[in-house]
């Protein structure tokens, strides 16, 4: 018996410690503060849509010169995420009017956001869609799951007393300023593709934000502003639902092709590299027709007979590539060293070493850019290096009310803070302190400062603690 309580204390502790774990209303804001947050987020302020006006022309400059940093720049400053935060946070809590408030406030900077994005582009010398563009055409599965994971890490970092990096991270990783931008670029130059496929993938990102945030409120448990009836819960289900189910419907199709494509890419690659090896005659050139379903070759050195061929064919069926037929071009080296068909063996050969050069271009620019990174890196490192010795001179200089000073940068759980010691005669006064401690904030860009004051008698001698 004795043994059998002590098994359940041990199952309790068991339990206790993965409660404890994944607790999502540790450390989180009351629901009067989140309410009062989420209220807030429907105010449509003057620098908040200059802020977003400024984020869009940063984006859209970013997807024109196709520059991946200038595009997480913008998507760091922009006030986007809230709103669709409040429409999730106002249908858990099922307050209508909140509801109507956010939606009017998004509404509002989608607009502003379009029609920013399009004067830019309708005014730039630069209408080529660049890489960046195109990749904002074609969302897929994988996006939706994104924006419900992020949705998800912004509302629970969003609800917390100490923000953290979450929301930041959130904001980069779910990426609705780019795609809106693009459609921007689509209504400038009249191209349904980059203004329907950019728009979608937009209001992916903004559906599956909402249903997140929702889910999160209703996790937190936040308690319903309004209780309808299951009737009306069943309806408001049931349009949801609905909605949910016919935005992932294409984003799963395309997502569909697109690892479709990439195994019958893989395929073939693997085909062609493990089957045409030959001793005296050599691939030069290779392409893939995945509509007509044809794999076309270039070879030259000595023929292979047709018998060998046959067998190639007959090898696709190994790498699943049964549907598609092989299409073999044969270059012969004559007996007096001469090719046949010189001027099209010349061709496919400077064509596959444009190929590979292109190739090791691109893991060299990689490689580049990582190095660009740990440099910059590397040097706001060391531009981040405070010079406490300075930093006492400056005080000693602007506050007369300390004699002598002497600072140090500690470090603690909460990660760096400021330790500054001050010897003064006359004790310093509330506003003094508080105007010290926010300088050494301002000085230093640290968050956190430790004032410690010591007094010190008119004859220089520091006062005996008490």
């Amino acid at each position: 018996m004795q043994k059998k309580t002590e098994n359940t204390e041990e199952l309790s502790g068991f339990k206790k410690y993965f409660h404890d774990l994944f607790d999502m209303r540790t450390d989180m804001m009351s629901y009067e503060e989140i309410d009062e947050m989420m209220e807030e987020n429907t105010v449509i302020h003057g620098a908040n849509m200059w802020i977003l006006m400024l984020a869009v022309l940063i984006a859209s400059i970013g997807l024109n010169m196709n520059s991946t940093a200038v595009i997480i720049g913008a998507m760091l400053i922009s006030p986007l995420m809230s709103g669709i935060m409040t429409m999730g946070y106002s249908l858990a809590v099922r307050d209508l009017t909140l509801l109507r408030k956010s939606l009017k406030r998004f509404a509002t900077q989608v607009g502003i956001s379009l029609i920013a994005a399009t004067i830019y582009f309708l005014i730039t010398p630069l209408d080529d869609p660049t890489a960046e563009m195109i990749a904002r055409t074609n969302p897929t599965l994988w996006d939706v799951m994104i924006a419900l994971f992020g949705g998800i890490a912004g509302m629970i970092g969003n609800t917390r007393q100490k923000k953290g990096n979450v929301i930041p991270g959130v904001a980069i990783a779910t990426a609705l300023m780019p795609p809106l931008c693009t459609a921007g670029y689509g209504i400038a130059s009249l191209q349904p593709r980059f203004i329907f496929g950019a728009f979608y993938l937009f209001l992916i990102n903004t559906m599956f934000i909402m249903l997140s945030s929702s889910f999160v409120a209703a996790a937190l448990k936040v308690p319903r502003h309004r209780h309808i009836r299951p009737a009306q819960q069943k309806r408001i289900n049931r349009t949801i639902i609905a909605i949910t189910i016919i935005m992932v419907v294409p984003s799963v199709y395309i997502g569909m092709i697109t690892v479709r494509d990439s195994v019958v890419d893989h395929n073939i690659s693997n085909y062609l590299e493990n089957e045409f090896v030959f001793q005296d005659t050599q691939l030069v050139q290779s392409s893939s027709d995945t509509k007509n379903k044809v794999i076309s070759v270039s070879l030259i050195g000595v023929p292979i007979p047709d018998e060998t061929i046959d067998t190639l064919e007959k090898e696709l069926e190994r790498y699943n590539l049964e549907d598609y037929s092989l299409h073999v071009t044969q270059n012969m080296v004559l007996d007096d060293g001469e090719v046949e068909d010189t001027d099209k063996i010349t061709i496919a050969i400077q064509e596959n070493t444009i190929s590979d050069l292109q190739k090791q271009l691109d893991e060299t620019q990689e490689q580049l850019t990582e190095m660009q990174t740990q440099v910059e890196a590397y040097e706001n490192q060391m531009e981040s290096e405070i010079d406490c010795s300075e930093i006492s001179k400056k005080a000693l200089n602007i506050f007369t009310g300390v004699d002598a000073c002497s600072c140090g940068i500690m470090t603690d759980t909460e990660g760096e803070y400021i330790l500054f010691v001050a010897e003064t005669v006359e004790p310093l006064s509330a506003d003094e302190k508080e105007a010290l401690t926010n300088w050494l904030k301002t000085e230093t860009g640290l968050s956190r400062v430790e004032l410690l004051e010591r007094e010190k008698e008119p004859d220089g001698t520091e006062a005996p603690e008490e």
